[in-house]
């Protein structure tokens, strides 16, 4: 059964509702802002309530599955691994986009909802928003954000979310779902991460 949950799961992740709500309003999300077919660039392109509906959609499509499967005891232990990482593959790999789907972050936030009682995707939006003044104070007088350091903000946020996890004696089977959507995530934004690198970091070495 843990097959047949898994792949429910990732079905559930991989519909791209807010690339569907941007052609509806005849958007194409691949031709906005980085090409991310994702709530953000929903928001950009179509306007707030859209952007809003997409968030919710996403978010939605992981923590639905995840809270159901796992609090009705369908899965436990070892087997919340896969089906927690299930949406989030999903959505990063589409079949419905031909494998190029999304950066899986709202996602993100609805997996982590589900599997703790929103206690670790409140700890994530309190990081996040923590590396948003920082990031913020860093660059104060000369350009703001980027898509790559909004990317080194979302990565390097989740890695701060393993060590509340670890810190807060979380089970082993959620440290395992954490560095898998850790690597996750660290894939998705790779481009935008290795521009910072190669832009950044690379100078001051």
């Amino acid at each position: 059964m843990i097959v047949i949950w898994t792949a429910l799961a990732g079905l559930s992740g991989s519909l791209m509702f807010s690339y569907w709500l941007g052609l509806i309003a005849r958007h194409n999300l691949k031709n906005v802002g980085d090409g991310n077919p994702g709530a953000l660039n929903l928001w950009k392109a179509a306007g707030f309530p859209l952007g809003l509906a997409g968030i919710a959609l996403d978010f939605l499509k992981g923590y639905v599955p995840v809270l159901l499967l796992t609090q009705n005891g369908y899965v436990q232990g070892a087997a919340t691994i896969p089906v927690a990482l299930a949406p989030l593959a999903g959505h990063a790999f589409s079949p419905f986009l031909k494998g190029k789907g999304g950066k899986a972050i709202a996602v993100t936030f609805g997996v982590w909802s589900a599997l703790t009682a929103f206690e670790a995707s409140l700890a994530y939006a309190v990081i996040q928003a923590a590396l948003l003044a920082i990031i913020r104070f860093a660059v104060r007088g000369r350009a703001g954000g980027s898509t790559e350091t909004d990317a080194f903000q979302v990565v390097f946020g989740l890695l701060l979310v393993g060590v509340y996890l670890y810190v807060r004696s979380f089970p082993k089977p959620l440290l395992w779902v954490w560095l898998g959507n850790f690597l996750l995530l660290a894939y998705t934004h790779r481009r935008s991460l290795l521009a910072l690198y190669h832009g950044r970091f690379k100078h001051s070495a």
